[in-house]
Parts: structure tokens; sequence; C-alpha cells
């Protein structure tokens, strides 16, 4: 599973990064969680408000910081 996390490196942005790691380890999910950082592959995504969620190429959320249970119902679909 690949994760990524878009975003600038605002606050939220790193909070969703936390709160996915949190889930990933507590549920044993292998998955390549990455930070992308890059305006130009932010937009490539179609997210004009961070923070996003990419879970293996697909949108999540975008613009705002999921629930915990949101956020274990796409890892462990």
């Amino acid at each position: 599973m690949k994760i990524e996390i878009l975003g600038s490196g605002c606050a939220k942005c790193n909070k969703l990064k936390e709160l996915v790691e949190k889930v990933a380890n507590e549920n044993c999910i292998n998955a390549e969680i990455t930070k992308v950082e890059d305006i130009n592959k932010i937009l490539e995504y179609g997210v004009m408000i961070t923070p996003g969620l990419v879970i293996d190429g697909d949108v999540k959320i975008a613009g705002k910081i999921p629930s915990e249970d949101k956020v274990r119902e796409w890892l462990t679909q």
C-alpha cells in the first residue's frame, strides 16, 4: 500500500501524517507513507487545499483531517 500525505508541512499536514502512521502501526498495515510537498505534484492530484490523503493513487480527502475511524476504514479495506 502506498500512502501519500499532500501538504507543505503545516501543522494540519503533520497531524494527518502522524494519524495515518498511528493507525497503520496499530493495525499492522505494511504501507509506504510519504510526504508530498511539491505544489505541482499536489495539483496533479487535483487537490487545491491541503492537507490531502492519497491511498494507492486515489485521493481520499482534501482540505481537512479525517477521523481516526475513517482512516482505519480506508487502510483496512
